[in-house]
């Protein structure tokens, strides 16, 4: 069987844009020969589409849709991922369509991710048929890691998905993959999408492992591809990257975090954006991803020095935005942050320098970003990190502010190793005197955040085994951790749960974000 794999980017909602993909990636597999043709999970709607998946019309241009596909598929076997309306409601399905008719729908029994609790309705599950003389396991989605036993009379399974990236899910997703193919001695067809669709981003990364658990075919992460493949032909195993299997997730991240900026702004119709450039690690990383997402003509700098801002710290950006190539400007708020004390003053004067005084500096640059973006079109991009938003550490309608946050699901030590990599590959545009200096948010004389924090390397080992790995207070000081720093964490985590409630749109990252993966009460007195 000559197989056809299309990784395409879907747009949600973009139905008409969807299809025509689909088609010319049919016209292309019957160019090339081959007998079927393999689609993603949802590639007629695009996923995930949320409460569009409630509106019956809305099923029903997809069924539309499906309908005009089949007509191309006269002399080739298609399946399309798209959602379906039933008795039970909407279902996610793989349609099997030829000889220019739709013949078969293998729908998605097990409804896994929280993006699809609530709008999916489980169906039947895996079915065999019968796809270009060939019998088949067809199967849709996270049913694949559901089946214990694939029957034994089909020698290939195709998984039609959309699995979203986070840190450490290709490793995870292959080593199912290969439980398979090598355990049960199947050929496993694994088709993914790709590209940005909001807060998530799909990697892609399709590909199909023969019945000996050798990756024979891997396509391209964070790109579209298109590629034949013969199942009756020898193949010599592919080399995996080196990032698939180490621990270093840096290239992904900084690959996945470009594209899921990049498609958050097209199919918006955005096109230009700005950051507040302060100068330190986090701004700086998100100048450079929006540089190389969007390009530098389209990318906005606004330096806004306080009266606590280092003049090291103006020229570190200033650097910055040089080597990059984009638009700056300098706009000081000492006189601005000056007038809103004087008028204060019969509310809050007379007492002591405190986070008052600290959180009106990041709020009056907001002000002035938020003015850019409404004056101009340029859309403000979110500048912070995990760390810092898992304790707190932001100002809310401040630094919290913005469109769309990139590394808002990257911890602090993984804002330092993004920058050193982007050094490594785009001609060192972070200056290493940002890298060098200790973190500070500069709203206080001498300010260092090592005032109330151990080291980040510590922070976020502790936040890491709390948040990604869930374990308890006790587990973390038996391995070693100071039980006070624990205590302190844990307490700062639990009491900014209301901060985390009224971030942007986070890009997820991580195989547990804020807010999906990790959802807290606004309201908790459990505490534990």
């Amino acid at each position: 069987m000559k197989l056809a794999l299309a990784q395409l980017n879907y747009t949600i909602g973009d139905i008409d844009g969807n299809t025509a993909k689909i088609i010319d990636a049919v016209e292309r597999a019957k160019s090339e020969g081959a007998d079927v043709v393999v689609f993603a999970e949802q590639a007629v709607s695009g996923t995930p589409a949320f409460d569009l998946l409630r509106k019956t019309t809305f099923l029903e241009l997809c069924e539309d849709a499906l309908e005009r596909i089949a007509t191309h598929c006269d002399s080739i076997v298609a399946i399309v991922g798209s959602p379906l309306l039933s008795v039970d409601g909407p279902m996610s399905a793989a349609v099997v369509m030829q000889d220019g008719r739709i013949s078969h729908c293998v729908t998605k029994k097990h409804i896994t991710a929280r993006r699809e609790m609530g709008f999916l309705s489980p169906g039947t599950g895996i079915e065999t048929i019968f796809i270009a003389g060939e019998k088949v396991a067809l199967v849709v989605g996270d049913d694949f890691r559901r089946v214990r036993n694939f029957p034994r009379t089909a020698q290939i399974v195709i998984n039609v998905n959309a699995r979203r990236y986070g840190k450490g899910v290709l490793s995870r997703r292959y080593s199912s993959i290969h439980n398979v193919s090598y355990v049960q001695s199947k050929t496993v067809v694994f088709i993914n999408q790709v590209g940005g669709s909001g807060e998530i981003v799909y990697d892609g990364t399709s590909g199909i492992m023969d019945n000996k658990g050798n990756l024979t075919l891997m396509m391209r992460d964070f790109a579209e591809d298109f590629a034949i493949y013969d199942t009756d032909a020898e193949h010599e195993p592919c080399v995996l990257p080196e990032a698939l299997y180490s621990h270093d997730r840096t290239p992904f991240n900084f690959r996945a975090a470009v594209m899921g900026l990049r498609d958050y702004f097209h199919k918006n119709g955005y096109t230009k954006a700005c950051v507040g450039l302060s100068g330190g690690i986090d701004s700086s990383i998100v100048a450079c991803i929006a540089a190389e997402a969007l390009g530098k003509k389209n990318v906005r700098g606004l330096l806004m020095p306080s009266p606590f801002s280092p003049d090291q710290s103006v020229e570190d950006a200033t650097a910055l935005a040089n080597r990059l190539g984009i638009e700056y400007s300098v706009l000081p708020i000492t006189e601005v942050y000056t007038s809103m004390l004087n008028t204060l003053k019969p509310v809050i004067g007379g007492r002591d320098f405190d986070l008052t005084e600290e959180n009106i500096q990041a709020r009056i640059r907001t002000v002035m970003l938020m003015a850019l973006q409404n004056k101009t079109g340029y859309i403000l991009l979110n500048s912070s990190n995990k760390s810092e938003n898992a304790l707190g550490m932001c100002t809310l309608y401040g630094d919290t502010a913005g469109a769309f946050s990139v590394t808002g699901d990257l911890y602090k030590t993984e804002m330092y190793d993004l920058a050193r990599y982007i050094n490594r590959t785009l001609g060192e545009p972070i200056p290493e005197s940002i890298i060098e200096k200790e973190p500070s948010s500069e709203l206080r004389p001498d300010q260092k955040d090592s005032d109330i924090l151990p080291p980040y390397e510590v922070v976020d080992a502790i936040l890491n085994r709390m948040i990604e790995q869930g374990q308890h207070r006790e587990e973390i000081i038996n391995a070693g951790f100071d039980s006070e720093v624990v205590e302190k964490i844990h307490a700062m985590i639990m009491k900014n749960e209301k901060k985390r409630y009224q971030f942007p749109p986070v890009l997820r990252l991580s195989a547990c974000a804020f807010g999906h993966e990790r959802l807290m009460p606004l309201i908790n007195k459990y505490g534990d």
